[in-house]
């Protein structure tokens, strides 16, 4: 249940730690649709249109994937941008990739004292990889919210491996969905 998160507050100080503890720098701009994100190892950009629960979730997520893109390239690639239909056997790797990050944002929400937004966070994630396989599997583009369902497993928390943020590439140049 998301009642009573003070979703600006935590966007705030995630955007704080992200910039000050990491080194990522964080930009607010308008991004084309379909994306309300973006990426590219070094620097996290928010639609500046996203609620403010959407921005939570995003600069969480995105973190994450930062993390794996600068610890693994391997991961990097996992990101590219798939055309639907995905093949099937790459579905596995993909659900581990944005499970992995999902750790390490839920860490990193951790490490700033937000624990109170842990069911929210797996709700919420749990949605995203939903829509996403729904995507992958179909080519269709529902309703993010039609995918939403209350009390989803809780996440395991990832311990962050040291980093430095370097850039690679957005994921609106064609890399990554």
């Amino acid at each position: 249940d998301s009642i009573g998160i003070p979703f600006d507050e935590y966007s705030a100080r995630v955007q704080k730690h992200l910039e000050d503890v990491y080194g990522i720098r964080i930009v607010t701009r308008d991004i084309p649709d379909p994306l309300t994100g973006d990426l590219d190892g070094a620097e996290i950009d928010i639609d500046y249109a996203v609620s403010p629960e959407q921005r939570l979730f995003l600069l969480a997520h995105l973190f994450g994937h930062t993390v794996q893109w600068n610890v693994n390239p391997a991961l990097f690639e996992i990101g590219r941008r798939y055309e639907p239909p995905v093949n099937e056997h790459l579905i596995s790797a993909v659900m581990a990739y944005e499970r992995e990050a999902a750790g390490y944002a839920l860490t990193m929400l951790h490490e700033i004292g937000i624990t109170d937004a842990d069911q929210w966070f797996c709700d919420y994630t749990a949605c995203d990889q939903t829509y996403l396989l729904h995507f992958y599997r179909t080519g269709q583009k529902r309703d993010f919210r039609s995918f939403w369902a209350s009390n989803a497993p809780l996440i395991k928390p990832q311990p962050i491996p040291h980093f430095i943020p370097t850039r690679r590439v957005f994921r609106m140049d064609g890399i990554v969905i």
